[in-house]
């Protein structure tokens, strides 16, 4: 089905002034940052692709650029380097978010830290991370580091 075929209120930029962001599912948002699709595949097939590529919006934030030119369809810069602004502009806003409140009290925090300051690394880290007595950061130590 082409995306033109899709009536009016199903297609994510409608769906998005009616309804807020929140109503569009993972896919769609991504179809519209992508803007448009390629040759036999539609916007929300390649945001489909684009996701289950990475395992979902998790993983496409943890993404590389050169990660990104695996898919058809983004082997050019432009999409690839709007879809990596987009990117960092979420990374930085978690960032952001774990800078004022970083107290950690689930492993979730823990992991979401880590993997906002360890992702980019090529290598293994082993770090520390020295906590109050409240579960605030403190300082984080990258003790060693495999080459």
């Amino acid at each position: 089905m082409s995306f033109k075929d899709l009536i009016e209120e199903s297609r994510p930029r409608e769906k998005l002034m009616e309804f807020g962001a929140g109503a569009l599912a993972d896919a769609e948002l991504v179809a519209l940052l992508l803007r448009t699709g390629i040759r036999g595949k539609n916007v929300l097939q390649l945001a489909q692709e684009l996701l289950a590529e990475f395992d979902g919006i998790s993983g496409l934030l943890h993404a590389k650029l050169d990660d990104l030119k695996r898919i058809k369809g983004l082997g050019g810069t432009a999409k690839r380097a709007e879809l990596a602004a987009v990117l960092e502009l979420a990374r930085r806003a978690m960032a952001e978010g774990l800078k004022q409140n970083p107290v950690f009290d689930t492993p979730e925090t823990v992991k979401q830290y880590l993997q906002l300051h360890l992702t980019d690394k090529p290598h293994e880290v082993f770090a520390a991370l020295f906590l109050d007595a409240r579960h605030r950061l403190i300082a984080m130590e990258e003790l060693s580091a495999a080459p």
